[in-house]
Formats: structure tokens, C-alpha cells, sequence
């Protein structure tokens, strides 16, 4: 068991909801994205998903791909994310997922991602576009590596696919809550309230953690209700986005607060 899914066991023991966040590594500026993970780290955060900016980024909404293509144009690569997280590694231990697109990792090569990955300590990994059938060398890596392998489910994933799932899936399995793309919306749909609670009988092995549309506390409540806890990204940057000089770190802070305590309540 690695550094990310013994945490998320403990949680589980505890009855605490996981608070996980997704940050563009590069977004807003290359020299914002370390110390705003090691502050969140200290600020009731239980996982910390560093995305990977990619041009063509198909399951993120606006806001992302707006963090992506800012973070391109400083001139972030794959390479410079891996030494990201090679830095937040030497200054916490928070568990430490890198999610990403499969052509920067086929580009860079995936037995040298996968190996530079457990070198620096990276917990585990997310990549949205590799689905369950054509995973079998990273499966196969991440096991050898003892890094978590995530897949994603969604509302219209049937019964027999989320077995499957979470037969496969490390850590946790990524409930998207709605069908679409990344993004904060205004309320959730009943859809993901039904899939959550269908999820919920279906996986055993893993913990269910929730994302796309969580942007409130009261969502965060919500959902993490019937899950085990939740990943929110897009509001988040678009905090991050509209912060000014230094405040990025004392904004995002000051916006996790709130949801951290709404999900304290339901222990």
C-alpha cells in the first residue's frame, strides 16, 4: 500500500471526508504553483492532483484549459511539472497524484514517466484518456512502481463497468459527477446524486472520491454525504485566476476553508 491510499484508509477508518485538489502546475505563474501546494498542504488539504498542462485538453472545461494554455505559454512542459513535483515532494509529504493527457507521457515515454514518478515520490497518477482496455502497460508500470493507478467513472457507466473499475483502480476510483466536461456549475444534477449512490453499491475495493461541478461548501456537503470525499479544481483556479500579486496562496486558503469545515461536519 503506498503513501496515497494508506491516507485515504485512514480517513476511511476515521469517518473524515478526503479534500482533494486539482492545481495546473504553472498557473497563474511557474514560480506560484510549489508554495501554493505546500501552503494548501497545511491547510486541511488530504491530496493534491498537479496537472500536467496540454493543448488539447478534452475532459477539462474553460477554466482549465484557460490554466493550461496560460501555464504553456510560461513555458511549462512535462518535464518542468515532474520537477515541480519533485520540489513539493523535498518540502511535504501530502500524497501526490500527477494528472495529465497520454501524448505528453507517450512523448516523454512511459516507462521513463512512470520510473521518474516513483523516483520523486509521486503517489500516483490520473490520465483521462486512456481508458480501461488500452491501460494495461501503465497498469502494469504503476504496480511494478507502487503508484496508484486511477480510472474515472461516470453517471453513465454501467453497473458491470464500475466492477470492473474498481477491480482495476489503485487508491481511489474518480466519480465525475456529471456528463460533461470540467467546470463549477450552480448546483448538482440529480444524476450525480443517483450515480454516487449506485457507485456505492457496486465498488468495495476502493474509496469514491467526487469531482467536476463541486465549487461550494454546501456541494462539498452534499456530495460528500454519499462519497468519500471530493476533488474540486475549477473554482479553485479561477480563484487562483483572479487573485492579484501575492495573494494567490491567501485566496485559494481563504476558499478551501469553508469546504474543509462543511465536509468536518459529516464526520
Amino acid at each position: 500500500m503506498n503513501r496515497l491510499a494508506d491516507h485515504l484508509t485512514q480517513l476511511r477508518t476515521r469517518g473524515r471526508k478526503a479534500l482533494s485538489l486539482f492545481v495546473t502546475a504553472g498557473y497563474p505563474s511557474v514560480d506560484s504553483t510549489v508554495p501554493l501546494v505546500v501552503e494548501l498542504s497545511k491547510s486541511g488539504v488530504d491530496l493534491i492532483e498537479l496537472g500536467i498542462p496540454f493543448s488539447d485538453p478534452i475532459a477539462d472545461g474553460p477554466t482549465i484549459q484557460m490554466s493550461s494554455e496560460t501555464a504553456l505559454r510560461n513555458g511549462m512542459t512535462l518535464q518542468r511539472t515532474l520537477e515541480m513535483a519533485e520540489e513539493i515532494r523535498k518540502r511535504c509529504s501530502v500524497p501526490l497524484v500527477l494528472m495529465g493527457y497520454a501524448n505528453p507521457v507517450y512523448t516523454y515515454g512511459t516507462k521513463k514517466f512512470v520510473s521518474r514518478c516513483a523516483e520523486i515520490g509521486v503517489d500516483g497518477m490520473i490520465i483521462p484518456d486512456v481508458p480501461l482496455e488500452e491501460s494495461a502497460e501503465f497498469q502494469r508500470l504503476s504496480q511494478e512502481h507502487n503508484i496508484a493507478m486511477v480510472f474515472l467513472a461516470a453517471p453513465t457507466t454501467p453497473d458491470e463497468r464500475l466492477i470492473q473499475l474498481d477491480e482495476h483502480s489503485t487508491g481511489f476510483l474518480y466519480c465525475v459527477s456529471i456528463t460533461g466536461v470540467t467546470g463549477a456549475r450552480q448546483g448538482l444534477a440529480n444524476q450525480a446524486e443517483e450515480f454516487l449512490q449506485r457507485a456505492r453499491r457496486c465498488v468495495k475495493r476502493n474509496p469514491l472520491l467526487v469531482g467536476f461541478g463541486i465549487a461550494t461548501p454546501e456541494d462539498a456537503r452534499r456530495v460528500g454525504s454519499i462519497s468519500d470525499g471530493v476533488i474540486i479544481g475549477s473554482a479553485l483556479m479561477k480563484v487562483i485566476g483572479n487573485a492579484s500579486g501575492n495573494h494567490v496562496v491567501e485566496n485559494a486558503i481563504r476558499f478551501i476553508t469553508p469546504i474543509r469545515n462543511a465536509l468536518d461536519t459529516l464526520e
